[in-house]
């Protein structure tokens, strides 16, 4: 057993251990494991969404992209929008989730619109959003693991163990063992990033400035944003796409949940833009790679961070360095595997069994996280392009929830439930066809100039979405006016 491996699993046994601890002292009931109680302060709120917002794609994403596509691919991944719209947008979420006990995603939905049906169809979308989401961390981890470990671990068992180990912890602490093993991980990830990030380009090229230099003699259009496909114009619309989908997630929003108040939530988004700064580091690895470690294609880019390790460092730091991953996909796993548990029997099995007692939506939660656990190792390892595929279809997909939401927090919101249904359906079969066609704006409206035809699709798609939800409500909101009518008509005072 070589120095990388041993340092690894010290830091997963810490992990499971930090999870187990984190449900002494509470009455797991529905709320305290789902959502931690709501007693989340500005600290532990700020480690939580940051264990969320930073996973496998801080590690193999953003510097394998950064590598493969250059500049565009790197200032999209250094996104801070998210935060202007959390500052906004959060606080009247939780201050209405408090008041009406809302513990899920669907929840919100359900309350807000008084629809049952509507959270159904909410549940239904996030699940097939989330759970590509869950197998493309779990790739991750066991390609960090198999990677730092010199191959002494096959991907496939690392994958299994850790799988093995985040049940264990969301089981028996759900949200507060999330929240504890995110305080580990950001730490060793900030510490693990920030260095590797001024270690590669001073020690290989004696500065930052120096290695853009040599990029730029190597291949002057990797820093510049080409003229067609990843253009401005994609960029601006991907990065909009991306920050109205990000807390649509369902384990984002349980995160926001789990907040003790509204302004531990405007603090930590005035803080959150500084975590950033690990994306900056992890796109200098990225860049620093270029010239070094030349001619990794495809899937092999996502590795150029360990191939720079690895030639750079002693074992026991690059088992240092897997570890940090390892966590980075760790974390966001146990969030996905509680809030989806939570989906599945709050806002999917209730409905069909009302009366359920909370003790029992508590013992059937956490039954469901090992079988969503299993259900996502099957498609881990059988999944192929098609899980690929449907995981480029999530942020598409729960970005079309946004309109509702948002529209819902207006003091009247001109939304209704027909409207809700319309636009969500709609715009999802939309994004479907065209993901899985390949299809493009470009491809339906050639002669379009560029800068349309660069667009994001899900934020072309969105436009479609909210059309057709506020033509909807009109129409079924004077359906609804004449019908009353009528009944005051046939019933005069």
């Amino acid at each position: 057993m070589n120095a990388a491996l041993l340092v690894i699993l010290f830091f997963l046994v810490l992990c499971i251990w930090l999870g187990l601890q984190a449900r002494k002292g509470k009455n797991m009931n529905m709320e305290q494991w789902s959502v931690g109680g709501r007693g989340f302060g500005s600290l532990l709120l700020f480690f939580l969404l940051a264990g969320e917002m930073f996973t496998t794609y801080t590690f193999l994403g953003a510097s394998g992209g950064t590598y493969r596509s250059g500049i565009p691919t790197a200032l999209y991944a250094f996104n801070c929008f998210y935060f202007v719209i959390a500052y906004w947008m959060l606080p009247p979420i939780w201050k209405y989730a408090k008041e009406n006990n809302v513990i899920s995603q669907s929840d919100f939905y359900v309350k807000k619109y008084n629809s049952q049906a509507l959270g159904v169809l909410v549940s239904i979308i996030s699940v097939i959003a989330i759970v590509p989401s869950l197998v493309m961390q779990l790739k991750g981890l066991g390609i960090i693991v198999s990677q730092a470990s010199y191959g002494s671990i096959s991907p496939n068992i690392a994958i299994v163990v850790g799988v093995i180990a985040i049940t264990i912890y969301v089981t028996v602490s759900g949200m507060h063992g999330a929240a504890w093993t995110a305080i580990i991980k950001d730490i060793l990830i900030l510490g693990v990033m920030v260095f590797m990030g001024f270690y590669f380009p001073f020690h290989y090229y004696g500065g930052i400035h120096p290695m853009f230099e040599a990029i730029n003699t190597s291949s002057s259009e990797f820093l510049l944003f080409p003229e067609q496909g990843l253009s401005i114009s994609w960029f601006v619309s991907a990065t909009i796409m991306t920050a109205l989908g990000f807390y649509m997630f369902p384990h984002m929003l349980a995160g926001v949940f789990s907040a003790k108040s509204a302004k531990s939530l405007r603090v930590n988004a005035g803080v959150m833009p500084i975590y950033q700064i690990i994306i900056v580091f992890s796109l200098l690895i990225g860049f620093s790679a270029v010239v070094k470690v030349p001619g990794l294609e495809g899937a092999e880019a996502d590795l150029a961070l360990f191939k720079m390790a690895k030639m750079s460092f002693s074992p026991w730091f690059v088992g240092v360095i897997g570890a940090a991953g390892a966590l980075a996909a760790l974390i966001p796993s146990s969030l996905i595997l509680t809030a989806t548990a939570t989906i599945l029997s709050k806002n999917i099995y209730k409905v069909w069994r009302p009366n359920i007692t909370d003790q029992h939506l508590v013992r059937l939660s956490k039954t469901l996280v090992p079988v969503i656990a299993l259900v996502a190792l099957y498609f881990t390892f059988n999944g192929g392009n098609s899980i690929f595929t449907l995981y480029l279809l999530s942020y598409s997909f729960m970005v079309q929830l946004s309109p509702a939401l948002i529209f819902s927090l207006f003091k009247r919101n001109p939304v209704t439930v027909q409207g809700a249904f319309a636009g969500m359906i709609v715009s999802i079969i939309i994004v479907a066809y065209l993901t899985i066609t390949e299809t493009s704006i470009a491809t339906f409206f050639p002669s379009l100039p560029q800068v349309i035809k660069d667009l994001d699709i899900g934020l072309a798609v969105l436009i479609i979405n909210i059309v057709v939800m506020l033509g909807v409500s009109a129409v079924t909101k004077k359906s609804t006016a004449v019908v009353r009518e009528d009944i005051d008509m046939s019933n005069p005072a």
